[in-house]
């Protein structure tokens, strides 16, 4: 049954390396869906894409967490440069065309850092392997730094977060060098490495590079769960309502 007051977000996890391969995901994510009135549910990257559509299918929206880094040989986007430690195969083949469908339902979606990555590469984004090498003299970007974010004004972003700037904590060294047509940038670092992209079109989809479930309780990263739960509330009485008649 559909609760439109506690809509279902789904959560996609990482893939261990072990002979027999587990799911992992970090309690942060699903605490942060918890605490914005959603109920977290961890996504196991099994199945094809039918399975994928079924899934999808009873979920009122969903996050895109982190993870490692991209097996960028594996999209056609040159060889994987050697510092970058990729997600498994099948881990990767199964994000991209989570993302996908996801995006083609206009299921509201939160990408965060790979998250952010995944969506963007999967409608056309170009991507930076390693920093600060692709970008020399860069500030750096891993191991939880924090950093300040100006968000562009008119955004979607901004609205949510209604902030013009915020502080945020980053761990990543790869990020998106450009996006696809169908995306723009809402979001920049002050030496105008991309952020935060959103999809132009979209009910929902909104993308981050850096980590809002690490931020303080009761810090404005919040908006950005309460605004993903509130989007899928709103498909949820979609198909509630749809249900009904």
């Amino acid at each position: 049954m559909v609760d439109p007051d506690r809509p279902l977000i789904g959560i996609n996890g990482l893939l261990d390396k072990t002979s027999e391969p587990r799911l992992q995901l970090a309690n942060r994510y699903a605490n942060a869906v918890l605490k914005a009135g959603g109920v977290p549910v961890a996504l196991t990257p099994v199945g094809g894409p039918g399975d994928i559509e079924r899934m999808l299918a009873r979920l009122d929206g969903l996050v895109l967490s982190g993870g490692d880094d991209f097996d960028t040989q594996r999209i056609g986007l040159g060889p994987t440069h050697p510092e970058a430690v990729p997600v498994p195969a099948e881990k990767q083949d199964w994000d991209f065309l989570l993302a996908r469908a996801a995006i083609a339902r206009g299921l509201p979606t939160l990408g965060i850092c790979y998250g952010m990555q995944l969506l963007g590469l999967a409608e056309g984004a170009r991507i930076h392997q390693h920093l600060p090498e692709d970008r020399p003299g860069c500030q750096e970007h891993r191991r939880k730094v924090v950093h300040k974010v100006a968000l562009v004004a008119g955004s979607r972003l901004a609205r949510v977060m209604g902030e013009g700037e915020v502080e945020v904590v980053s761990s990543h060294h790869q990020a998106l060098a450009s996006v696809g047509p169908r995306w723009k940038v809402c979001a920049r670092d002050h030496e105008g490495l991309i952020e935060g992209i959103e999809r132009e079109g979209h009910p929902f989809a909104l993308a981050v590079q850096w980590h809002p479930e690490l931020a303080p309780e009761g810090s404005v990263q919040d908006k950005l769960f309460r605004a993903l739960v509130a989007a899928a509330a709103i498909e949820a009485n979609r198909r509630a309502f749809g249900a009904r008649t």
